[in-house]
């Protein structure tokens, strides 16, 4: 499967074909390295077309951003949910599904999230907004399956934190293959995250063992 193809469905009308060129280009070049004759020729429509649906490139940003936040469940959380029922193998079969799209990509996939959120003008706050949600919905995901293992954890563990934790190892992972060319660094982050749960889930059978001895 090409890069082009992973990340361009087919579509039908001329809003679609912009928002999908604009999310292929902005994660290939960037937000800044990709001009309006770089949109308009992927998108293959003309400026007038263009400026009917949009005011300007940074308004087309925040509809690919509202766009990742709507396919979020649909596209990765549902997936990667109807593969298990346990809520820890659910957290991986995310992350599993991050795997699948580096190697498709030949280790070239980059979180697109990731790479706006480290481009975009912190003063865009409009954008770094729909950015934010979209983590937020993406943490949310993994926190529902941390609250139903929360009887499993030892007492005082911080949930939120945790979820949160589960993305910056997805994204860290996902940046580091893309910088070596190899899923290597991905499968060690999440083997390592993969332990972090054992030994959570694991130290509160050790604490309930030893209170049955005492």
């Amino acid at each position: 499967m090409s890069v082009n193809s992973f990340f361009m469905p087919k579509i039908l009308h001329t809003r679609e074909r912009l928002i999908d060129s604009a999310r292929f280009l902005f994660w290939e070049r960037g937000f800044a390295g990709t001009s309006m004759t770089d949109l308009l020729g992927h998108a293959g429509v003309n400026s007038g077309s263009f400026y009917h649906f949009f005011e300007s490139k940074e308004a087309l940003l925040r509809a690919v951003l509202e766009e990742y936040l709507q396919a979020l469940r649909p596209m990765v959380v549902d997936p990667a949910f109807a593969k298990s029922d346990d809520p820890v193998e659910r957290i991986f079969a995310i992350l599993a599904g991050y795997r699948r799209r580096i190697l498709q990509t030949d280790c070239k996939y980059g979180c697109p999230l990731g790479r706006l959120a480290l481009e975009i003008d912190p003063e865009n706050r409009p954008a770094h907004k729909l950015i934010a949600e979209n983590f937020q919905g993406w943490i949310g995901a993994v926190r529902e399956c941390v609250e139903q293992m929360k009887d499993r954890l030892p007492k005082g563990t911080d949930r939120q934190a945790l979820a949160t934790y589960v993305l910056a190892v997805m994204e860290g992972g996902v940046m580091l293959s893309r910088s070596y060319g190899s899923v290597e660094p991905f499968d060690l982050a999440v083997k390592q995250l993969r332990q972090h749960f054992a030994l959570l889930l694991g130290s509160r059978r050790i604490r309930r063992a030893k209170d049955r001895t005492r």
